[in-house]
């Protein structure tokens, strides 16, 4: 079967497709014939050894972390899944497994059934973001009229499901995007837009209670610079050294750093199918064929785009 891996850090030109066995099937796991698969920003960061510290530096690499398809097997304990659903989900682990391979192993625990109403795409959007999404919402804690949140890179895969979230609470939402993006930050729910090509949010008056930085482009000695006294910073692409930098930096002020991990699972799964059934967008900005896979991720980590993107094998293989 066909895969895409690397053997060593680097561009997107270190990526290549490479030939490798079909995967067996441990008891706990199901076999899935994949379809489509996301690409996250996790995918570069440890492409280019930004988290060797956690990925490690033993090659090859595979490279995807979400996914949609169809079971092909079921392992011997698995339930409430058979051959022919259609599901999605994520990689056992992320720093080491890869979804861009034509059929995964992987735990059962971490697959879905895909409603009928979301195509491949769509599903195969929603693992990884939609969990730090919630993750990231659920870290803010309690928000009210009176608070102020800005949110940069507001409409990028993670920026279209927290967006929404925070539509469905009273907090006062700033949001940071590009020129196409700033009809969809409006459609959901942000009180103003900033584009970040014509503005520097950084040099405005404005203030928050909370700052996110979706897009990693900030950090958070920047966002200090528009922070209020007593202030919380949420980090969701942190690289290794923020993770212990926050908690030491931290004692020290009032404008605390908190880094968000996490990790699908199947109460966030559910949380988001319910918020889809219940309305929430899913926007898929572009679809790439498996054989144009480095214009795949070229395109997605240049960003200023809105939603996600995502790689489609072919219907016959």
């Amino acid at each position: 079967m066909k895969a895409i891996a690397y053997e060593k850090f680097g561009t997107t030109e270190v990526l290549q497709i490479v030939e490798r066995q079909n995967p067996s099937v441990k008891d706990d796991q199901v076999l899935v014939k994949v379809k489509t698969f996301s690409i996250n920003p996790m995918d570069w960061k440890i492409r280019k050894g930004e988290m060797k510290l956690m990925s490690g530096s033993k090659f090859p690499k595979y490279t995807g972390a979400d996914f949609a398809g169809v079971v092909v097997a079921t392992g011997t304990s698995v339930k409430g899944l058979k051959k022919g659903d259609e599901v999605f989900g994520v990689v056992g682990n992320i720093m080491k497994d890869g979804a861009s391979s034509e059929y995964i192993a992987v735990p059962a625990n971490l697959v879905w059934r895909k409603p009928s109403e979301l195509s491949f795409a769509q599903a195969a959007s929603i693992p990884v973001v939609g969990t730090a999404a919630v993750t990231t919402f659920e870290k803010m804690g309690h928000t009210d009229s009176q608070t102020t949140v800005l949110v940069n890179g507001a409409t990028g895969g993670y920026g279209m499901f927290l967006m929404q979230l925070l539509s469905q609470t009273d907090a006062d939402v700033t949001a940071v995007t590009s020129a196409g993006g700033m009809r969809y930050a409006k459609q959901w729910g942000a009180a103003r837009v900033v584009d970040y090509k014509k503005e520097d949010i950084l040099a405005q008056k404005h203030t928050y209670d909370i700052v996110i930085d979706l897009s990693g482009k900030m950090g958070y000695r920047k966002a200090k610079q528009i922070m209020n006294p007593r202030s919380l910073f949420l980090n969701p692409t942190p690289k290794p050294v923020e993770i212990i930098l926050s908690k030491i930096s931290n004692f020290f002020t009032g404008k605390k750093h908190q880094v968000v991990l996490s990790s699908p699972s199947k109460k966030y799964a559910d949380a988001l199918l319910a918020a889809i059934r219940n309305g929430f967008e899913v926007k898929v900005n572009r679809v790439f064929p498996f054989t144009e896979y480095r214009q795949a991720y070229q395109y997605a980590e240049a960003g200023g785009f809105v939603g996600k993107v995502v790689v489609e094998f072919p219907e016959e293989r």
